[in-house]
C-alpha cells in the first residue's frame, strides 16, 4: 500500500502541472498527499477494523475535507446520504490497493474490489477498474509475471494493454475515467524495470499524474516486492500520525 501511497506523493505536484518526461525530481517541498492517499488508507482502515467502507469513506472525508476530491464525491461524503452516484471515474482504482493486498485468494479480491468500488463508483467501469488494480496486485505480490497479469487484465476486463507508452504519451490528456486511465497506469507497471521507473512511467504520461502513479504504485510494489527506502522515509514524513498510523499498521499485518 506504501508504493500507491508514494505515487500520489510524488505525482500531486503533476496533476495541474503535466510533464512528458521520466526525467523528473521525485520530490520537491510542495509534495503532499491528496484524496488519493487519503482514501486509500480509510480502505486500509476498514479492513483492519471490519468496519463497513461507506463508515471509513466518509470518517475519513471529514477528517480531511479539503484534499482535492472530486465534485460528486465531495457532495456525497458531506451529505447525509450513502447511495452510491453510479461513478465511473478513476477514484475507486486509486483506493482500492489494500484489497489486493489484504485478501488471499483472487475471487476474494474481486469481490472486496467491487464492494469497496460501489459505495460511490457503481458504475460497471468504476466497478471494473477497480476489480482490475486489485488483481493486478493480487496477481503480482503471488509470483505472476507480467505475461500471465497483463493477459489477465486484458482477458477479463477487457482492457487494451498493447498500446506502448512512448505511442500513448504525445497525446494522452487529463482523464478521470477508469476506462481512460486504469489502462494506461497498468501499462506503465508493465514497461517497467524496477518500482521507481513505474513512477516515472506513471508521471510521464500526464493526466491526472498523482492518480495514475497511485495506481500504478500499488501494483509496482506488489511485484517487485518493495519501495526503495528514500521513498518510504519521504512518505513517512509527509504523512500526519492520522495517516501514517494506519497505514504502518496495515504494513504490519499485511505486507
Amino acid at each position: 500500500m506504501i508504493g500507491a501511497i508514494a505515487g500520489d506523493i510524488i505525482g500531486s505536484i503533476y496533476e495541474w502541472r503535466n510533464i512528458k518526461t521520466k526525467d523528473f525530481s521525485l520530490f520537491s517541498d510542495n509534495c503532499t498527499f491528496t484524496d488519493d492517499t487519503i482514501l486509500t488508507i480509510a480502505l486500509a482502515d476498514s479492513i483492519l477494523n471490519n468496519v463497513p467502507y461507506v463508515n471509513k469513506l466518509k470518517e475519513y472525508f471529514h477528517y480531511f475535507p479539503t484534499a482535492g476530491y472530486g465534485g460528486n464525491f465531495y457532495k456525497w461524503a458531506a451529505s447525509e446520504y450513502s447511495e452510491p452516484y453510479n461513478s465511473w471515474g478513476n477514484g475507486s482504482a486509486m483506493r482500492v490497493s489494500p484489497v489486493g493486498f489484504a485478501y488471499n485468494n483472487l475471487a476474494t479480491v474481486l469481490e472486496k474490489a467491487k464492494q469497496s468500488a460501489e459505495v460511490t463508483h457503481n458504475h460497471p467501469e468504476g466497478i471494473k477498474g477497480a476489480q482490475a488494480t486489485a488483481a493486478a496486485i493480487f496477481l503480482a505480490r503471488t509470483g505472476n509475471d507480467k505475461t500471465a497479469i497483463k493477459n489477465y487484465i486484458e482477458t477479463t476486463f477487457g482492457y487494451n494493454l498493447h498500446v506502448s507508452l512512448d505511442k500513448i504519451r504525445p497525446t494522452y490528456k487529463f482523464d478521470v475515467s477508469c476506462q481512460g486511465s486504469v489502462p494506461q497506469a497498468i501499462t506503465a507497471f508493465l514497461e517497467a524495470d524496477d518500482y521507481e521507473d513505474a513512477i516515472r512511467n506513471a508521471i510521464s504520461l500526464g493526466g491526472d499524474s498523482d492518480t495514475i502513479a497511485c495506481i500504478t504504485g500499488g501494483i509496482a510494489q506488489a511485484f517487485y516486492g518493495e519501495v526503495p527506502a528514500f521513498i518510504q522515509e519521504q512518505v513517512r514524513y509527509i504523512l500526519p500520525e492520522r495517516l501514517k498510523g494506519v497505514m504502518e499498521q496495515f504494513i504490519v499485518k499485511y505486507q
